[in-house]
């Protein structure tokens, strides 16, 4: 099956959108209850029957559609997010190798979806913590690690760690996603173009 640089636009989206999170909850305390539940539930469609459906279809990824093109038109004001980005690319390829991580991530995500189903919320703070706890014990043990900076008063408390988390477990589910549907860096370097007319027409 092939798929289109529409479809990869849409799952770099997805990174960029949960990365957008994770940069707010990490400098402000609080995130946007929206966009942390598309992040969520995208992990927990793992056999969605398109990339769109992943996330609940292309309205829920505008802000992460807008961040991209921001980015590709030199607006972006955040620098430490293509940084962040780049760790969870690099992060995603180790990832995947790992066979015995990959098949613990993917039992956990299982325990945690009937946790969401019982409380009727994927963005429940007790989702939040079970999918947190599931990243620091098994991505966040691999290398690269992403490192997440901020505002240390609310680094230090566990509910914002355990989002962030969360997010970044996301975030890796859209890289995966991205490779999955033939993305790779080539694209940023010679198919610019397309993409920025790819993310614009996803946007409308």
């Amino acid at each position: 099956m092939s798929f289109s640089l529409d479809d990869r636009v849409l799952a770099l989206a997805g990174i960029a959108q949960a990365l957008q999170q994770v940069r707010r909850i990490a400098e402000t305390g609080h995130s946007e209850a929206s966009v942390v539940r598309t992040a969520m539930d995208s992990v927990f469609r793992i056999d969605a029957e398109s990339p769109a459906a992943v996330y609940g279809g292309k309205a829920s990824l505008a802000p992460g559609l807008k961040v991209l093109q921001g980015y590709f038109n030199n607006q972006n004001r955040d620098d430490a997010l293509p940084r962040l980005a780049l760790a969870v690319l690099q992060l995603e390829r180790r990832f995947v190798r790992e066979g015995t991580t990959v098949d613990k991530v993917h039992a956990g995500i299982l325990r945690a979806a009937s946790q969401a189903a019982e409380l009727g919320d994927s963005a429940h703070p007790d989702v939040l913590t079970a999918l947190g706890g599931l990243y620091a014990d098994t991505i966040s043990q691999l290398r690269p690690r992403v490192m997440v900076q901020g505002n240390p008063h609310y680094l230090g408390q566990a509910g914002v760690v355990a989002e962030i988390r969360a997010l970044l477990l996301a975030a890796v589910r859209s890289a995966v996603l991205w490779r999955q549907l033939g993305g790779n860096y080539w694209d940023f370097l010679f198919s610019k173009r397309g993409m920025v007319e790819a993310i614009e027409r996803n946007l409308r």
